[in-house]
């Protein structure tokens, strides 16, 4: 093949893609947009091509199934249903099988973020009861969400994603339970592997209560004029035995103090460097300590409430945003006192650091912070607190039976997803059970224009023939193994292109290159769809590929290296099965 300036152009787009996006170097959202005006340049694509996928019917479906998600968790019926189900008095295994059966189940049908967010603090609860390690129960909670959600269509986002990029390239739409032939299979037997190895390969962290103990934060404080500590040697003041708190170092006029030596007298302007766990830390906060909080870190006196330990979301505005220009205290009336990461200790004027996802923000709560947290999906407590919807059963009844009722129309064939979910939204606004505003609030702008542009790729991909020419060597390179070589590459490309960027933009570049596989052999487009999108979804072997895993990262202590010792095996078995399933019932051989 002969390559022309504009297949050269869509390869290089794309090794920029794979390397921004694992490296984590600029946001999805951008680069996929930096690429689309590189394929608009090099006129790969055309206008109208750039901005069709704005108006795909699975993209408006996924935006409105965020809207009715967080409209559901207003209810709270969730939360009291995980309440009565999970006991105190059940053993380990019993719990384990409660968690990953309902959790698997109800991801089949519902978003899996918010199960996994309400799911996290009954996690931390009951192992701290039982004395066991929260470590080998979350990474477990993820998977099984994962696991359900391939169940059905609707059961996760690159379900969708890939069903809407493919009925852009012509295909047929794909049905709700069309996607079950591998995902019951998967959830059943990845169920019991969970089930058998999370005691084996999992960490033995520490529990939920050492857990938060063991987390520690580095934390400015300041003497301020007028400051009681002025003229006290440290060890008069009482820094060097603070319980849960460590004084690293004083910075006095540009020169660090460190080890900080007992009779040292403390000045006007010395800034205070403490490491400590989040109790020893709230104790900073308290005036009468003599001590202040950087700008960033101050209140209103009379707006204090509490301290609040939150996980930035993966989908969180704030990723990549330096803390100094959030806007934190306007936006959700608290501060942030101190930033954990994983085993690297932030140092440094924590108004000069970079916020990424899975971060632990230990924060100064004011009036309505839990309110403007649930509203925004920047974060998830890791605490139990949180905003109470007293909504009327009614209304509760309306919202469930419309979202089963809409799903059951659709399977069903009667009335599309797209209709039903237009219906229930415009009842919930009605009913008041959800406000415009909040429409606005639960569009994840990065995803949809993720997907959007996704496929515009896909376009420019197939406009430039840099499709042909990756579906002709991959035949080249797969047939001799038949239909079982095809299917096992395909999953394990898209699976490895996941696992270290994001489902979303994996699935946009590999699926135009599998339906040219599959209309040059003369094979069913179906089967194609469907290993893409379980490639995609199947992503357990890092916590950056999927957003639960990147949820539970730091809340479980986990490194990567837990994640690929639990998740090869899992996706070894999804790969066996995708290989055998799809290769019987589609007759690929």
């Amino acid at each position: 093949m002969e390559f022309s300036l504009q297949t050269i152009a869509v390869a290089l787009s794309i090794l920029f893609l794979i390397v921004v996006l694992y490296r984590e170097l600029i946001r999805p959202g951008i680069a996929f947009m930096i690429v689309t005006v590189v394929l608009l340049l090099f006129d790969v694509i055309s206008p109208k091509e750039a901005l069709s996928g704005f108006a795909n019917e699975q993209l408006a479906v996924i935006v409105m199934l965020m809207i009715v998600s967080n409209t559901m968790r207003k209810t709270n019926i969730l939360d009291r249903a995980l309440q009565s189900f999970f006991k105190s008095s059940d053993s380990r295994g019993l719990f384990m099988s409660k968690m990953t059966g309902s959790v698997g189940l109800a991801s089949a049908l519902l978003n899996n973020t918010p199960l996994v967010a309400m799911m996290m603090p009954y996690v931390y609860s009951w192992s701290e009861q039982k004395k066991l390690a929260a470590s080998q129960f979350l990474i477990p909670l993820s998977y099984a969400s994962i696991l359900g959600g391939c169940v059905t269509l609707i059961g996760t986002s690159t379900n969708l994603i890939v069903n809407g990029l493919a009925m852009e390239y012509g295909e047929e739409s794909l049905e709700i339970f069309d996607f079950a032939i591998l995902g019951i299979p998967a959830l059943i037997i990845g169920g019991v592997y969970l089930f058998a190895f999370s005691k084996a390969l999992l960490p033995k962290n520490k529990t939920a209560t050492e857990e938060t103990a063991a987390r520690e934060y580095f934390v400015e404080t300041h003497v301020k004029p007028g400051s009681k500590l002025i003229g006290k040697s440290v060890q008069d003041a009482s820094l060097r035995n603070m319980k849960g708190l460590f004084l690293v170092e004083i910075r006095r006029q540009k020169k660090d103090i460190t080890p900080v030596p007992p009779d040292l007298v403390l000045e006007k302007g010395d800034k205070l460097f403490f490491a400590g766990d989040p109790n020893g830390v709230a104790e900073l906060a308290k005036p009468s300590l003599g001590l202040s909080l950087p700008h960033e870190c101050q209140l209103p006196e009379e707006s204090q409430a509490r301290v609040i330990e939150l996980v930035i979301a993966p989908q969180s505005s704030l990723i990549g945003e330096i803390v100094k220009n959030t806007d934190f205290r306007n936006r959700y009336n608290g501060a942030i006192m101190g930033i954990h990461r994983g085993e690297e200790r932030l140092k440094g004027k924590i108004g000069d650091i970079e916020l990424k996802g899975g971060d632990v923000l230990l924060v100064l709560s004011g009036t309505g912070f839990i309110k403007r947290v649930d509203a925004s999906q920047d974060f998830y407590i890791l605490s139990q607190m949180k905003e109470v919807h007293n909504l009327s059963w009614w209304k509760t009844s309306i919202v469930f039976a419309g979202l089963l009722l809409s799903i059951l129309l659709a399977a069903t064939n009667m009335v599309p997803l797209f209709i039903s979910l237009i219906a229930l939204i415009t009842v919930c606004i009605l009913l008041k059970l959800l406000k415009t505003k909040e429409i606005k609030e639960n569009a994840d702008m990065n995803l949809i224009v993720i997907i959007a542009l996704g496929l515009a790729l896909g376009k420019g991909m197939i406009n430039s023939g840099l499709a042909d020419f990756l579906a002709n060597s991959g035949l080249n390179l797969l047939k001799p193994f038949g239909g079982y070589g095809l299917i096992a590459g395909i999953f394990v490309v898209t699976n490895l292109l996941s696992a270290f960027m994001t489902s979303k933009a994996a699935v946009a570049i590999v699926l135009p290159v599998a339906l040219t596989i599959a209309h040059d052999l003369g094979l069913p487009a179906e089967a194609f769809i469907l290993v893409v999108a379980f490639g995609g979804a199947a992503n357990f072997i890092t916590p950056i590929g999927y957003q639960t895993n990147l949820m539970v990262y730091t809340p479980g202590g986990y490194t990567f290296k837990d994640y690929f010792k639990f998740g090869l095996p899992l996706t070894l078995i999804c790969l066996l099965i995708c290989t055998l399933v799809l290769n019987s019932y589609y007759n690929l051989n």
